[in-house]
């Protein structure tokens, strides 16, 4: 909440953007702090943040939220995450922990042989068929615990 100094109403503290762009937001479980993330997010990447998470509420309506590390996580109560959002200066990275058994695999690699990327850059058509259809694959298998 702003309170007031010296008779003037103090700005609300705006998310600090870490290199790369990523909003830097406090660690938290549910929505709120996921919310807060989306809404940190610059430019045209906030938009496109409430598009996926609706997304993701559609296809899996009991999924569990939280930020770690500065990053949405989606996954299900107690079994773990299965999907992870970060905005990198040009584009948004959708991290699908378990990527490898996806059909068809999303198609960027990862360091992690079951991580798969999807990458989302300004301006790109967003299939939202074919994502719901990896976070519904993804939902279904085991998360990854962090």
């Amino acid at each position: 909440m702003a309170t007031r100094i010296s008779g003037k109403p103090a700005k609300a503290a705006e998310p600090k953007l870490l290199s790369g762009g990523n909003p830097q937001i406090a660690k938290g479980e549910g929505d709120g702090p996921v919310q807060a993330y989306i809404v940190a997010m610059p430019g045209w990447k906030s938009e496109v943040g409430h598009r996926l998470d609706e997304i993701v509420m559609r296809t899996v309506p009991d999924v569990h939220k939280a930020v770690k590390w500065n990053s949405p996580l989606y996954g299900m109560k107690g079994e773990g995450w299965f999907l992870g959002i970060h905005c990198f200066n040009k584009y948004i990275k959708l991290a699908f922990f378990r990527g490898a058994d996806l059909q068809p695999r999303p198609p960027e690699e990862s360091k992690s042989a079951q991580t798969r990327y999807f990458h989302i850059h300004e301006n790109d058509p967003i299939d939202e068929t074919q994502i719901a259809d990896w976070i519904r694959q993804a939902s279904l298998l085991p998360g990854e615990k962090m």
